[in-house]
């Protein structure tokens, strides 16, 4: 049986050295946390004098609430010391997509900018996908004048698991589908960056939960396997320190619990229910330790908001 020794924030071990990355991409199954990671992991890179830019995709924008900025829209946003976000729609994606590689904003409008296009772009399947896959990436190739990057590190806040994955597989598609020209071309380039382990990293959050858990094992078989895409970090977000023993876990759930208000009554059945969470956190942590690719990182639980510049503040430590 895995045991969890809590670490402390000296400890936080750091399987991946993500400061080397050029992109990261964030996923896991829906309210795992991933956003929280994505702002906690900017600020750590931040930390350490790197220019990160965080991509949201068509998000219900929540990460100017944790790192105390403005509202984030469609438009690059300083949030942070170093720190950058944009929510990406994938209308405005494919405009800005579409200047950069027409090099004209007047032959853009001519192009695109009407209902019968746009209504095409919409229904082409992977295509809005695409837009934002592809902005996020466009945006590790920016420069400056002094030809240095724009951007040193940008994290993609990809979609849960499913939508995720598919928004994964949008540039070996367009690789196996689509003829020789310019979409072609950026598609091979962002799928060679993907799956370069010096400059690419999938970073995969989930919680110490039973269902988080297994579908955080077949999200990375599936990332390993099918899209041999590598895996840089695996973040347990909501770890509790444990306060008892496997043997004083056996004994209070072998406890039956009582209806009864006196305090030592409901003190017992408190207890039994945190040794139960922490006996399925400890076969949570076991699975994941033995069947994923590398060891995971923990992040521990916080019991005040952790959607506050304060707490994003303290995980970003850990994770540093």
């Amino acid at each position: 049986m895995f045991e969890l020794t809590y670490l402390g924030q000296s400890e936080m071990p750091d399987h991946a050295p993500l400061e080397t990355k050029r992109f990261l991409i964030v996923t896991g199954k829906g309210g795992v946390g991933k956003t929280t990671v994505c702002a906690a992991e900017a600020l750590a890179l931040a930390q350490k004098g790197k220019r990160v830019l965080v991509c949201m995709c068509n998000a219900k924008e929540r990460l100017s609430t944790m790192l105390g900025s403005a509202p984030i829209g469609h438009e690059i946003t300083p949030v942070a010391q170093n720190v950058w976000a944009v929510n990406m729609d994938p209308e405005s994606a494919l405009q800005e997509y579409g200047q950069m590689a027409l090099h004209s904003k007047t032959l853009f409008k001519l192009l695109f900018d009407n209902k019968y296009v746009r209504t095409f772009f919409r229904a082409v399947p992977g295509m809005q996908e695409w837009t934002m896959l592809g902005k996020a990436w466009w945006h590790t190739t920016e420069t400056r004048s002094d030809g240095s990057n724009v951007y040193d590190v940008v994290i993609l806040d990809a979609p849960a698991t499913g939508h995720g994955l598919d928004m994964l597989r949008v540039p070996k598609v367009i690789l196996d589908v689509v003829p020789p020209g310019l979409l072609r071309r950026d598609a091979e380039r962002a799928w060679n960056l993907f799956r370069d382990p010096e400059n690419c990293a999938v970073v995969l959050v989930t919680l110490p939960e039973e269902m988080p858990t297994s579908e955080t094992i077949e999200l990375a078989r599936a990332i390993n396997v099918e899209l041999e895409l590598p895996i840089g970090k695996i973040v347990v977000n909501g770890v509790l320190p444990p306060l008892f023993s496997p043997e004083e876990r056996t004994a209070l759930e072998a406890v039956t619990p009582t209806t009864s208000t006196s305090a030592p009554e409901v003190a017992v059945r408190v207890a039994r229910a945190r040794s139960m969470r922490e006996r399925v956190q400890a076969e949570s942590l076991e699975r994941l330790s033995v069947e994923l690719p590398i060891s995971p990182s923990f992040l521990p639980q916080l019991f005040q908001d952790a959607a506050t510049p304060a707490a994003i503040r303290e995980l970003a430590k850990r994770l540093t």
